[in-house]
């Protein structure tokens, strides 16, 4: 497996991934794809990779800014996360999280925000984090890591583009 930033090249099947992997999740509204593409479009991908096998792209990560209602500076969104559904459990999902996460350590980051399975990501470090609130998503659904010791308070909102539904 290699994990690498996206070229334009990868764009379509990125797309197809993420259609792929969140076809049959009841959680999804199904507009995953078009997320990674009015991010993209917005310029504001701060990081965006995919897993390659055999030459063959079967995951993507992307990471976008967040603003937090405080002013803390430098946090970031997880998501979407994406795998083809006939490769879950081969370790790909970790690669791209870990891969991502140390990426945005290394640009400065401060932290990271997310709203998915509590079940997966506090494999990470990620936690659900009072003081911190992401408003209509259920709170046990929303989930943090602080990259220093002392997370911010306030509310967290994700970049428009998360909005987009085509």
């Amino acid at each position: 497996m290699i994990i690498r930033d996206e070229t334009h090249a990868d764009i379509d099947v990125i797309s197809q991934v993420t259609i792929a992997a969140f076809k049959t999740l009841p959680i999804s509204n199904h507009t995953e794809q078009y997320i990674i593409k009015a991010l993209r479009a917005a310029e504001v991908l701060t990081i965006s990779l995919v897993a390659e096998v055999e030459g063959q792209v079967v995951g993507h990560i992307a990471f976008s800014p967040v603003t937090i209602s405080s002013g803390a500076k430098d946090w970031y969104g997880l998501g979407p996360l994406s795998v083809l559904p006939e490769y879950h459990k081969q370790g790909i999902g970790k690669a791209l999280v870990n891969d991502g996460l140390s990426l945005l350590k290394e640009m400065g980051g401060q932290g990271c925000a997310l709203a998915g399975d509590p079940n997966y990501y506090k494999r990470f470090g990620f936690q659900n984090l009072p003081e911190l609130i992401h408003e209509g998503i259920p709170q046990e659904f929303f989930l943090a890591l602080p990259f220093t010791e002392k997370a911010p308070r306030g509310i967290v909102v994700f970049h428009e583009g998360f909005w987009a539904n085509e």
